[in-house]
């Protein structure tokens, strides 16, 4: 517990928002705990039901996938994301909202698992689609989508690849 003050302490000097400032410019990392998912038959219909919130996926080709997801919605959750997982189910993900268009890059520190990321706009237009390595050191690279977003939604690397969806397909939060 004392550690976990430390943190927060350390997070505040350096102006992280999940201290209560102003978001930071520091990049999000990649963890939360982990919840029920569906299976991977229920995660690339549309047609079949899950439990919990899904993203669904439309491509320009007429094609929806549905993403069981996690949902990061407060600065707490996104700073945390998917770090120190050791996997994520095949076709599940994690959905990254913001109240507000963001900028900010995100990285893989301690994020154990390779992952593709998909940055939307308020519309939910994809425009940027990102593949992501593991790190386990303090240095690590940042992925910077170069173009505002609202939402990033993260799943397995190379799943939007297999899935069809490009930058300029639809994701939607569906609860």
């Amino acid at each position: 517990m004392r550690s976990l003050g430390a943190l927060v302490c350390l997070l505040a000097f350096l102006g992280v928002a999940a201290c209560g400032g102003e978001e930071s410019s520091l990049p999000t990392t990649t963890v939360s705990s982990p919840q029920a998912t569906t299976s991977d038959e229920e995660a690339t219909t549309s047609t079949q039901e899950t439990t919990g919130p899904v993203v669904l996926l439309e491509t320009a080709g007429g094609g929806e996938v549905v993403v069981p997801v996690e949902v990061a919605d407060s600065p707490d959750e996104r700073e945390v994301g998917l770090m120190n997982r050791a996997s994520l189910p095949e076709d599940a993900g994690m959905i990254f909202l913001f109240d507000d268009d963001s900028s900010g890059g995100f990285w893989m520190k301690d994020t154990l698992i390779p992952l593709s990321i998909a940055f939307a706009d308020a519309d939910g237009v994809i425009v940027s689609i990102l593949d992501m390595e593991p790190c386990e050191t303090d240095t690590c690279e940042i992925y910077d989508p170069g173009v505002p977003y609202r939402s990033a939604l993260e799943v397995n690397q190379g799943a939007f690849s297999r899935w069809g969806v490009e930058e300029g397909d639809r994701l939607t939060l569906q609860s």
